[in-house]
């Protein structure tokens, strides 16, 4: 699975946080690494260099092998927050999606036989 962080001008300590968005997304989803593909991560300071509530936006896209990519966004106070949070829900997003095809798949019919 690979991982690509994008972040605005305004996010300092760009290898922290790309260490950061790295150490979140792959605790989270590590489990669907062998369906996906790749994960963007694009993080911004919404408010520049005011600090005033929930600055930082971290969006994530996934992109499973053969679905539409999934995407997901959360705004905190700290980009630590944004970032978990976002992983969070990517983890709930692709659990919703990966269980709705597993649920349309029709389980085998245990009186035919083979």
């Amino acid at each position: 699975m690979q991982i690509q962080v994008h972040t605005d001008n305004h996010i300092t300590g760009r290898e922290d946080v790309v260490r950061l968005v790295h150490a979140s997304v792959e605790g989270t989803i590590t489990r669907f690494s062998d369906r996906i593909t790749r994960v963007e991560a694009h993080l911004s300071d919404t408010n520049g260099h005011k600090s005033k509530g929930d600055d930082f936006r971290c969006v994530l896209e996934a992109r499973l092998a053969g679905l539409q990519p999934i995407v997901v966004s959360h705004q905190g106070p700290t980009i630590e927050l944004a970032v978990a949070e976002a992983a969070e829900k990517l983890e709930r997003s692709i659990e919703s999606k990966l269980g709705r095809i597993h649920d349309r798949v029709p389980a085998p019919d245990p009186d035919q036989e083979p």
